[in-house]
């Protein structure tokens, strides 16, 4: 499991390095923006947007801290439109 401090401060460095947040339902989220993921205490939410508005959100997911079980740096080559499943 992983702590809201470490995910805030990885979602927080300069500059920003896309990454993939890995959930022990084996699911995996992308993250190319920084700002469409909101950590909290005991979930975080992730916000997927269109290529056509990259920072603004249409839908979201939560998914509660004790379910994410891994964090991977994404590779220059992975898309940075949008959050989104992996």
């Amino acid at each position: 499991m992983f702590s809201s401090d470490v995910i805030k401060a990885r979602l927080n460095e300069k500059p920003f390095r896309p990454l993939r947040i890995i959930v022990s339902e084996g699911l995996s989220y992308d993250i190319a923006h920084p700002d469409l993921v909101w950590v909290g205490w005991n979930d975080l939410m992730i916000g997927f947007a269109s290529p056509e508005h990259p920072t603004t959100y249409d839908r979201t997911i939560r998914i509660a801290m004790a379910h994410v079980v891994g964090l991977e740096d994404l590779h220059a080559s992975a898309p940075s439109h949008k959050n989104g499943p992996a």
